[in-house]
């Protein structure tokens, strides 16, 4: 089976993940899939196989070079994104791509168009893997597990290729940020490694978003509206009041490159009771405290003028990478070098997000991450260059090659 084929079967498993269910894996079709993947690294002969009951899937494959190696890993997730459907994913191929509007589904009217996506004239020329409108790809991080598996298979038909151990790991609930919150550094046993779980061709990414989610509560009191003046007190009003204290600018719509934000991400309120919920991001550590203490002064400023009112709750989430993989910046060099060998450019820059590489770098594992080659991720719109993924799989085995002979 090759790269393609693979990606094509594994998108036919529904792996959304849920932040509702405080299970791990967060969904069942997330053990479904491991257990199938299991079985492939199985037919492959590879070993050290496990799969823990989080739904944490590892895997070796011996080294065949007597040199003392340094072991590697890569790792990919195995869920998709709750924000849109992974059910019943049908994709379709659109060879040599010529640059203008991609139908996805003309009963509906869902049209991928460069006039709103202008990255797609990136891939003119190339073969896009596409979706039917209806639900998400999955290419973010399917496309990733494919490149890496398929790696592992090149190098298992090209004896000649010399290298290390190399480690490989799958792992559930990335997409609502516990990817890492289980995974058993220790137990992967490498010395670094890579996530494959970025987006356009060339990416490479060590910086990431400083991230913390923010809950504001807010207490009402409700009384009948004609008979409310001077008794009730509208929590959604105060809410509202709250959300305008914040900077307009400083939202993700307004936002780029090292910039920070606030966003809102939900609302669920009465009269009696309102919730705001917010992610806080930043790359800088210290405006990323600046910004959580500016909630708690504006929830503040709220209980002086409605005593007892509102109540804040913050919970960090991840930090940036970047403090940890500066001390060992030989891991990017030799990904850069691998790009290069691959006939690729480089582009090392922020993610304006986060991976599972960032928990996992703070918790002894220096990971940084690298291109998959899936655009438009977390929507109908997806879509995925073969040629990216072929691109990916390259740079993988170039990474093994260059640890080997360093």
């Amino acid at each position: 089976m090759g790269l393609v084929e693979r990606f094509l079967e594994y998108v036919k498993f529904d792996t959304q993940s849920d932040e509702n269910t405080n299970l791990t894996p967060s969904t069942p079709g997330q053990m479904v899939f491991a257990n199938y993947l299991k079985g492939e690294l199985e037919k492959m002969g590879l070993s050290e196989i496990t799969l823990d009951d989080n739904g944490y899937l590892m895997a070796t494959l011996p080294a065949n070079t007597d040199r003392d190696v340094p072991t590697i890993g890569f790792i990919a997730h195995l869920d998709t994104s709750p924000d849109m459907s992974g059910h019943n994913v049908k994709p379709r191929i659109v060879k040599a791509y010529d640059g203008g509007d991609i139908t996805l589904n003309a009963e509906a009217d869902v049209v991928l168009s460069p006039a709103q996506f202008p990255e797609l004239k990136h891939y003119v020329g190339q073969d896009l893997i596409v979706t039917d409108g209806n639900t998400l790809l999955g290419a973010d991080d399917k496309a990733g597990i494919a490149e890496i598996v398929s790696a592992i298979a090149y190098l298992q038909e090209h004896p000649e290729i010399k290298h290390g151990k190399i480690r490989i790991a799958f792992n559930p609930d990335e997409e609502i940020g516990l990817g890492a919150h289980k995974f058993d550094v220790e137990r992967f046993g490498a010395d670094f490694a890579y996530t494959m779980d970025g987006s356009e061709t060339g990416e490479l990414e060590f910086e990431n978003f400083n991230a913390a989610v923010a809950k504001v509560t807010f207490k009402g009191l409700n009384v009948h509206p004609g008979y409310a003046k001077h008794k009730m007190l509208n929590s959604i009003r105060v809410a509202n009041q709250f959300a305008i204290m914040l900077p307009r600018w400083e939202t993700p719509e307004h936002t780029e490159g090292y910039e920070g934000f606030y966003h809102l991400i939900g609302i669920e309120g009465s009269v009696e009771s309102t919730t705001l919920t917010y992610i806080i991001r930043d790359h800088d550590r210290d405006r990323f405290e600046r910004r959580k203490k500016e909630l708690e002064h504006l929830t503040r400023k709220i209980n002086n003028e409605f005593p007892g009112c509102a109540s804040i709750e913050i919970r960090d989430q991840y930090y940036n990478m970047r403090e940890k993989i500066e001390p060992v910046m030989y891991v990017i060099d030799i990904a850069k070098q691998a790009m290069e060998n691959a006939g690729i450019v480089a582009k090392v820059q922020p993610i304006r997000g986060g991976t599972d590489g960032a928990q996992l770098s703070f918790k002894g594992l220096p990971c940084p991450n690298i291109f998959a080659g899936g655009m438009n991720f977390h929507g109908r719109y997806e879509y995925v260059s073969i040629q990216a993924m072929e691109a990916a799989q390259r740079t993988i085995v170039e990474i093994c090659k260059i640890v080997e002979q360093r």
